[in-house]
């Protein structure tokens, strides 16, 4: 029987950051891909909509152009709807249009989720009170403060649950590249997981990341809070972990001599530069074994390590077990040395 073509759309907004749309589309349409290899038929149809079709600004500054308007848009000609988050997401939570639509919209479509701090307008739309959620994580103090019904789960990275009666219709996700691994999770739901691990492999991403959303963050969420000196230079380094991290490297990214750097670290961090550079190469590494698709010297060269055995070293201080042990463990088979 013919795959049915389910017609997914993203919500936008002036302000909206486009990775929070991208990213999910893009696993739609890489199914898409994947299937027109082997013959078959789309299985979804991707639409943006904002309050009028046209170009929307992102928070990056490019605009992404809307084929429709919400308003416009019946929902019940829809079967997934995903509310994007990003910087402009303040501003909609008045906007009583957006908001009385998607309470329109949530009996009406199979699936309505939100990405990164679109959770915000499922709240303030009174979507997910009693319901259990999460959002990036610079916004989970907001949301349990002015949402106190809902259940805030701030290390996950969605809520969607394929089995679930609840949470198989209404999810969120966490920050920003949680919405791919969200979608992720709807495709295999849809068309199996062959497919979904087909759609990871196009995009090099894991089919299930292993944690919740603070495996890369864990270090920055509560330390650029109480670290605002280093608040830029903690939010670079996970992204550099290939590169020189040297402490002059750090200082000159820091614009600090490094002597000073150091003090700092220590009075704000209580650890050194090098130790917590190691930390976030550590977490890095965890999930790359844990996904069970690389060498140990391949792991090893992406975080950063200058050969496999630094690599083992620190896994052993900071894991208890050897690279090795832990992909066994908590991956998806047997890891190469």
């Amino acid at each position: 029987m013919p795959q049915p073509t389910r017609t997914i759309a993203c919500l936008l907004y002036p302000g909206v950051m486009s990775l929070d749309a991208v990213g999910p589309m893009q696993v739609f349409g890489s199914a898409n891909a994947e299937r027109a290899g082997h013959g078959l038929a789309p299985a979804y149809a991707l639409r943006l909509l904002a309050e009028a079709a046209g170009p929307v600004t992102t928070s990056a500054g490019f605009a992404l152009v809307a084929d429709g308007s919400w308003a416009a848009t019946d929902p019940a000609s829809l079967d997934t709807v995903l509310v994007a988050g990003g910087d402009g997401v303040a501003d909609q939570l008045g906007h009583a249009g957006m908001l009385q639509w998607l309470r329109h919209a949530e009996p009406r479509v199979r699936r309505l989720g939100s990405v990164c701090s679109g959770a915000l307008l499922l709240a303030q739309a009174g979507l997910l009170d009693g319901l259990r959620a999460t959002t990036h994580w610079c916004r989970v103090e907001r949301m349990r403060r002015d949402y106190p019904g809902v259940q805030v789960d701030e290390d996950c990275l969605h809520t969607y649950d394929a089995a679930h009666p609840v949470y198989s219709h209404l999810f969120t996700s966490a920050g920003v590249t949680a919405g791919i691994d969200l979608a992720l999770a709807l495709v295999e739901a849809d068309l199996g997981r062959p497919m979904a691990l087909a759609v990871a492999r196009r995009l090099v991403m894991f089919m299930r990341r292993p944690g919740g959303q603070a495996q890369f963050s864990a270090l920055l969420a509560p330390e650029t809070r109480h670290a605002p000196r280093l608040a830029s230079l903690l939010e670079w380094i996970p992204t550099q972990l290939g590169s020189d991290l040297s402490l002059d490297a750090l200082a000159e990214r820091a614009c600090m001599p490094p002597r000073t750097l150091t003090r700092v670290f220590q009075r704000e961090l209580g650890t050194t530069p090098g130790r917590y550079v190691e930390r976030v190469r550590v977490e890095a590494a965890s999930a790359l074994l844990a996904q069970a698709q690389a060498s140990v010297a391949t792991v090893a060269r992406l975080c950063g390590f200058e050969h496999p055995e630094n690599l083992r070293r620190s896994f052993h201080k900071h894991r208890a077990v050897s690279p090795q042990a832990y992909a066994q463990r908590f991956g998806t088979g047997a890891l190469a040395d």
